[in-house]
């Protein structure tokens, strides 16, 4: 049956079409941190933090349920809910940031954060950070300079190396890894400059979470930014795998530095699994923006969207969702350091909140990266019935993001699978 159902996948979808694992799961049903494939087998979900408030979550159905028997139109209405939702989203964050922009994903987020920046600087350059995903239109996939052919002989788009605290360039040691990595930004700066195309801002993923979940250097990002904004550009903070409240101590990974953002993307959990996302700037960006380059999205921000993104503010925050995200990422990250100490095999741990990083190498003298045990590792997990991926300039980083209701009982049973893994590829 499965072998039928891949078979029309490549027929209908295409042979490249992304899946995950060498032998792909049918998924039809998912509760809280669980999902459920079409033979009945439950599978612990350690890796989707679309869901981030558990899949299914009986609050957040009734809110999507209820508004929909009610009403669904677009935005050129008036409408409480959404304005309602809006005012309590903005107010988690600073104050300077006081105004939303709704899309219907993290890419157009980004693209019409990219936009804005563009129009309000009057320039067009970019950085990022090499190995970063931003999203998958055309504007966005120019961003993508590890991998993408739309940022192939891009002119108005920079990459530099992403800051990682773990797998220094030769010659960079720990005590100069933070200048080294500003003097890529400044080099990134006069490179568009040169190519007369000015800085319009720099757009980060705070935790580099696809960069491999990295440690950066800790002033690495304020200074990055101070000398962007010195070069006229501003700073656009990519939230969609950060935000709402994965790193437990703050809602959005942005706050654990002192730079406030110009912009902030979000999507992905926004809407537990609906299509709701957005920008939050400030006014004075928002406003003469708009006032030039209208934007309205058909389906972005209705009344359906914004009761269920409202209603995933009211689980983040009854249930204690940050509150355990800290905990219980702490005890996760406590056994993978015991496992760390057992295997040769991981060359580094990395934590914040609920998203874990563990970097998987075949030398420990010289930390060579390991893409195929990674591989290796992500399909027996599976078969273990724990589902995680794989991310990194190398793809060998062990990506573990579970939905937020993941508790200490969770992890153990994640970090028994895992040692089980590891000591199996330790044996000759």
């Amino acid at each position: 049956m499965a072998g039928e159902l891949l078979q029309r996948r490549h027929r209908l979808l295409g042979q490249h079409a992304p899946l995950f694992y060498e032998e792909p799961l049918e998924i039809v049903s998912g509760e809280g941190v669980w999902l459920t494939s079409a033979d009945g087998r439950r599978y612990l979900d350690v890796y989707n933090n679309v869901p981030s408030c558990g899949h299914c979550h009986p609050h957040i159905i009734a809110a999507l349920t209820g508004q929909a028997s009610r009403l669904n139109v677009h935005t050129r209405y008036l409408h409480n809910t959404i304005l309602d939702y809006v005012e309590r989203l903005t107010a988690l964050f600073d104050p300077s940031l006081d105004m939303a922009m709704l899309t219907c994903s993290g890419s157009e987020a980004n693209e019409l954060a990219l936009r804005m920046v563009r129009h309000m600087t009057g320039h067009q350059g970019i950085i990022v950070t090499d190995g970063a995903y931003h999203g998958n239109t055309e504007a966005v996939a120019e961003l993508g300079t590890g991998f993408m052919p739309e940022a192939e002989g891009c002119q108005r788009v920079v990459g530099i190396p992403a800051p990682d605290s773990y797998r220094l360039p030769p010659g960079v040691t720990t005590e100069t890894a933070e200048d080294y990595y500003v003097a890529q930004v400044e080099s990134a700066i006069e490179t568009l400059q040169s190519r007369g195309m000015g800085v319009a801002g720099i757009l980060l993923c705070p935790e580099f979470a696809n960069e491999g979940l990295l440690n950066a250097p800790e002033g690495f990002i304020d200074r990055a930014v101070a000398a962007v904004r010195a070069a006229g550009g501003l700073y656009i903070a990519d939230e969609v795998q950060g935000g709402f409240g994965r790193t437990g101590h703050h809602w959005w990974s942005h706050q654990q530095h002192e730079s406030v953002p110009d912009v902030v993307t979000l999507g992905k959990p926004m809407g537990n699994g609906h299509p709701l996302a957005g920008i939050i700037a400030r006014r004075d960006l928002v406003e003469p923006f708009s006032a030039t380059a209208m934007y309205f999205n058909t389906f972005a921000g209705n009344p359906v969207s914004c009761a269920v993104g409202m209603a995933v503010l009211d689980v983040i925050e009854q249930e204690g969702l940050m509150a355990n995200a800290v905990s219980t990422g702490a005890h996760v990250k406590a056994g993978l350091d015991k496992l760390a100490l057992a295997s040769t095999a991981i060359g580094d741990v990395r934590q914040k909140g609920l998203f874990f990083g563990v970097e998987l190498i075949s030398d420990p003298a010289t930390r060579a990266p390991d893409t195929r045990l990674a591989k290796q590792v992500v399909n027996q997990l599976k078969d273990r019935g724990v589902l995680i991926s794989s991310i990194g300039q190398h793809n060998n980083v062990l990506k573990m993001r579970p939905p937020l209701p993941f508790g200490p009982e969770h992890g153990d049973i994640l970090l028994a699978a895992l040692g089980e893994v590891l000591l199996e590829t330790d044996t000759p």
